[in-house]
């Protein structure tokens, strides 16, 4: 039965003997949207995505993958996925060209139709003026733009990038942006497994938070922003006196030294600040800030160690 998830996973369980890694996790993935995984090493991000592109076995939990139940056929599923692992698994001796056309072989394409995929692929991630030369004379962001387009030589609906952008410099970084989001574009689904809160932040359709094996939150980041947390209004005065002033005028808390009030969940910015102004005040400093994925990540999680 095709759901509109392109990924469903219930009661995922996986031990290696007395060590639970994954405790029962459930996640499901709505069609052409992009899902991120976040959670400390160890956390269990990477074995969830073993065990969804079929490399590894779960102990117990069902998936179905493009509405292929995994238990059933691992064959089905795979002709549905891409995966992008944590290393590359390109042959560096080999070209960008050659890599790409021998991978294609190696899916059944015919010797043109190779060609042709390996120079449309050369052409979407930006390696045309490298593809005759060595893997090995890459940087790491071309290596990693020509492992994504290798897992892409039969256009998979389902593609699984397990932090994909790690060590990478940010001009990388935002080139691999783009790649990933022309794929969500043009229909593809990604489960995103990644270090950089920021990433999932810019690209993730929504968000689970995996702790201990477990999923301890998801949702849009927006909503888990307001989970830890609202946005507050900080005024930094240039004495304590004023300080304390101000707070008996706001509802506000005193801060760094009793020189700066802060002003939870301030639903009219303006209004606090005219309190301020008709008591005669006048703040140095005056500043908004939200809760971001990095509050979120360092109020659910906890997990320390590899799993």
């Amino acid at each position: 039965m095709v759901t509109g998830y392109a990924i469903e996973a219930r009661g995922l369980r996986k031990s290696y003997g007395e060590v639970a890694v994954l405790e029962s996790v459930d996640l499901s993935v709505e069609r052409g949207t992009m899902f991120a995984l976040l959670g400390p090493n160890g956390a269990g991000k990477t074995t969830t995505v073993r065990i969804l592109s079929t490399l590894l076995e779960a102990d117990g939990g069902t998936v179905t993958v493009n509405g292929h139940d995994l238990n059933g056929s691992k064959r089905k599923v795979r002709e549905q996925i891409g995966l992008t692992g944590q290393d590359t698994a390109v042959d560096e001796l080999l070209t960008g060209r050659e890599n790409l056309e021998m991978m294609a072989r190696l899916f059944h394409l015919s010797p043109a139709a190779a060609k042709a995929r390996a120079t449309e692929l050369l052409g979407q991630f930006d390696l045309v003026d490298a593809a005759t030369r060595q893997v090995k004379t890459y940087s790491g962001g071309m290596r990693r733009r020509l492992d994504l387009a290798i897992s892409l030589i039969t256009t998979p609906p389902v593609l699984f990038l397990d932090e994909p952008t790690t060590g990478l410099d940010p001009r990388s970084r935002s080139a691999m942006w783009d790649a990933i989001r022309q794929l969500l574009d043009g229909g593809t689904t990604i489960l995103l497994t990644t270090q950089y809160l920021d990433e999932a932040d810019q690209l993730a359709d929504r968000i689970a938070v995996i702790d201990k094996g477990r999923v301890v939150a998801e949702g849009t980041a927006a909503e888990l922003k307001r989970r830890v947390g609202t946005e507050r209004l900080k005024l930094t005065f240039g004495t304590a006196v004023e300080a304390d002033r101000a707070h008996t005028v706001v509802d506000g808390v005193l801060l760094d030294a009793a020189v700066s009030i802060a002003v939870e969940h301030p639903e009219h910015v303006r209004r606090v600040l005219n309190q301020v102004a008709d008591a005669g005040l006048e703040p140095t400093g005056v500043e908004l800030s939200a809760p971001t994925l990095d509050d979120v990540f360092h109020t659910l999680t906890s997990t320390a160690g590899e799993k």
